[in-house]
């Protein structure tokens, strides 16, 4: 089964995503546990924590369907001594939310070299800062999104994403979410039933479904290869609307949290309703 939802928000509490989530007939969702554009929150009450397992367990909704996001302040592959402690530290906090509210996953972005390191040395970095979170929590497995490759972005190749997964001790707590816009973004064509095709046999290849834990699905403002993060509503971008019928006809893609991040939110309930009439 398709888990269709789309990331919503939790302004007032975490415990109001999964109704955010319900009123526009997604069977998944995502969410920020804290202000994502703030390096520390205040810690989640024992309210929000207990409304927001209650509301999922009223509303039907799984730790498997539900795909939080963390900061985008955050870099793993930070090159500098402060800027790498202070990811790491906002990170570990990020993944103890997640245990709190009892999900077991957590998307993120792996982090940049800004140009002062190098590739390999960046990657090493996020790997490290996964295995740091990895021992100071159970239960939650780190998402590793792919990028679209914008300036010193790592992760949008997915031999990058194998490399940091290679260095990670507990690999049953790895796993990657696959952004549509990025990918696409990033050079791999999924415009075209053959491009679709070639690009998951080569992610099948290089780091392996069993890693799939969750997707983004975005159409892009840009063109192919271009390396820019700008996502489009479905169908209305360069991307196009056939990629995601080829995919909600992919039983790989099946049980896991299929989450919409398109920028007018007015249509996520339209979107949703036309991806399973698919």
């Amino acid at each position: 089964m398709k888990y269709i939802g789309a990331h919503v928000s939790a302004s007032g509490g975490v415990e109001n995503a999964p109704f955010n989530a319900h009123e526009i007939g997604a069977r998944g969702f995502a969410l920020f546990t804290k202000n994502q554009r703030q390096w520390k929150s205040a810690p989640l009450g024992k309210n929000n924590i207990t409304s927001f397992r209650e509301n999922c367990e009223k509303l039907g909704y799984l730790p498997f369907q539900i795909l939080p996001h963390d900061s985008y302040l955050i870099n793993l592959g930070h090159p500098e001594k402060e800027g790498l402690e202070k990811s790491r530290e906002a990170f570990l906090d990020e993944m103890q939310r997640c245990e709190q509210l009892g999900l077991d996953r957590l998307n993120f972005h792996p982090g940049g070299s800004l140009g002062k390191i190098s590739e390999e040395e960046c990657l090493k970095r996020i790997a490290t800062s996964i295995n740091m979170a990895l021992e100071k929590t159970k239960g939650v497995i780190a998402v590793i999104e792919n990028t679209a490759g914008q300036g010193s972005n790592m992760g949008f190749k997915f031999e990058q994403l194998r490399f940091i997964i290679n260095l990670v001790e507990d690999q049953s707590r790895v796993g990657v979410c696959i952004d549509t816009c990025h990918t696409f973004a990033a050079g791999y064509d999924l415009s075209t039933e053959a491009g679709f095709k070639s690009t998951f046999h080569s992610f099948d290849e290089i780091i392996g479904f069993r890693f799939l834990k969750g997707v983004h699905l975005n159409d892009s403002k840009k063109g192919l290869n271009s390396r820019v993060d700008r996502h489009d509503n479905l169908g209305k971008g360069v991307l196009g609307i056939d990629m995601f019928r080829y995919l909600m006809h992919d039983p790989r893609f099946d049980n896991m949290p299929l989450i919409l991040e398109t920028p007018d939110e007015t249509l996520w309930k339209e979107e949703i309703q036309m991806l399973y009439k698919m």
